[in-house]
């Protein structure tokens, strides 16, 4: 009994080989979600919007290594914390790990000049004309501007209580 069981664990991992592990295989199938993010990514970074991102990217080349939506996956994912990156397609990827991180720097950024009234909202998003933004980077990008907006509000509410107490 237990040499089947041998047998049978040993030809389980010879198909794990093969055509890959469950969760490998799931990682190949893409959420229409998921490429939208993909692609918002590449594209601001191929028109030079999210390029910068204030951090050193390297990723690099290994033929038998995951391609660049997987890779991106597996980053997003949490994967490669501490480990190298690498993709059969290093250039790309290396593109939507940069636009991720700009993403998040850049809002910030933006978010502040919001509220400061230095540009508008509109202004910014004037930027990614003919690019589709993912509704959960407006949702965030909203909610990160209501939130410095109050943060701002309770600062100068203090600001005028401590005058008038003087």
């Amino acid at each position: 009994m237990s040499e089947q069981i041998k047998l049978k664990l040993e030809r389980i991992e010879n198909r794990k080989l093969e055509i890959g592990s469950k969760h490998r295989r799931k990682l190949n199938k893409h959420s229409d979600r998921f490429n939208k993010i993909f692609n918002f990514f590449l594209i601001t970074n191929r028109r030079k919007l999210l390029n910068f991102c204030g951090s050193k990217v390297e990723v690099f080349l290994d033929i038998k290594g995951p391609d660049s939506r997987e890779g991106f996956r597996l980053y997003d994912d949490g994967f490669y914390k501490n480990k190298l990156i690498t993709s059969r397609h290093p250039n790309i990827l290396k593109c939507i790990i940069v636009s991720k991180k700009a993403w998040g720097l850049w809002v910030q950024e933006w978010t502040d000049g919001i509220v400061e009234c230095s540009f508008t909202k509109e202004e910014i998003l004037s930027q990614f004309d003919g690019i589709e933004i993912p509704e959960s980077f407006i949702n965030d990008f909203n909610n990160v501007i209501e939130q410095k907006k109050i943060k701002r509000n309770k600062k100068y509410l203090e600001e005028i209580q401590s005058f008038k107490i003087k």
